[in-house]
């Protein structure tokens, strides 16, 4: 298939989940993608790629790199972009191969979990952040937009290019948190303050955070062990990537550290 071709077919999850192949676009995306270990199948550009000495040197560095690419006018290039405004760039990878069996559990561990999250700016962010902060990994379960999305790799900014983070099931997850004594903790408008000190939260803790509109699904609320909330001031919640950012560094893993603030996201925006 053309890599063009692809690139359009790729827009759709069932294309990504036959193939086993993701879109990386724009400048900084698929600079990050040839800084990460992941396989770089192939690249189309256009024209407006050398407009700028930074996407010159990014051509120069495909061809360094050997990655085959495939010259197209900015017209043709527009049919495969999933941006209003592109750069003339975009890569075709291969999406890696993960389980649980790639999550480290050395240490106090931290793991978020996106139940039917749905908005890809939402995902990206999430993954960025739980990639800053030392978590562990970042899995979806069953309604949570698919990870290799395309506005869901660009708001990453290439985070989960390292960072570990798949898809699981509920049961999956269940058999994993089990064998290795990991708490599950839910972010829930009705849910309690976090404790004042981290001798006080689980050494291994997945926290789940739930959909923008209706917040956490009756599979996550049967398995969560906890509900914790924001204190909010003047305002009903907060948007669920600023909301998990505020939990995921207030619950850090980091022995010496106070969690700081008496809270936990909302799992709604």
């Amino acid at each position: 298939m053309a890599l063009i071709t692809l690139a359009r077919d790729l827009r759709r999850r069932k294309a990504r989940e036959r193939t086993g192949s993701f879109v990386a676009e724009g400048v900084r995306t698929v600079e990050e993608l040839l800084r990460s270990s992941l396989a770089v199948e192939g690249a189309l550009v256009s024209p407006q790629l050398a407009v700028s000495p930074r996407g010159a040197a990014l051509r120069a560095l495909l061809a360094e790199r050997q990655v085959p690419v495939v010259e197209v006018d900015d017209t043709e290039f527009t049919t495969a972009a999933d941006t209003e405004s592109p750069q003339g760039v975009l890569a075709v990878a291969t999406i890696p191969a993960r389980s649980w069996a790639a999550v480290p559990l050395a240490g106090a561990i931290r793991v978020l979990v996106l139940d039917a999250v749905q908005d890809p700016g939402n995902v990206g962010t999430m993954l960025r952040t739980a990639a800053a902060l030392g978590a562990a990994a970042t899995v979806s379960v069953a309604g949570t937009v698919d990870l290799w999305n395309a506005k869901v790799v660009r708001s990453a900014m290439g985070a989960h290019f390292a960072h570990p983070a798949f898809a699981t099931s509920w049961e999956d997850l269940d058999r994993w948190r089990l064998a290795n004594h990991v708490s599950v903790w839910g972010a829930d408008a009705r849910g309690s303050a976090l404790p004042g000190r981290l001798a006080d939260v689980p050494s291994r803790l997945a926290l789940v955070v739930g959909n923008e509109g209706s917040g956490l699904t009756a599979d996550a609320r049967s398995r969560i062990e906890r509900l914790v909330a924001l204190p909010l001031v003047d305002v009903e919640s907060l948007n669920v990537a600023v909301a998990a950012g505020i939990l995921l560094y207030t619950l850090r893993a980091d022995p010496d550290e106070s969690p700081g603030v008496h809270a936990v996201a909302r799992g709604r925006a």
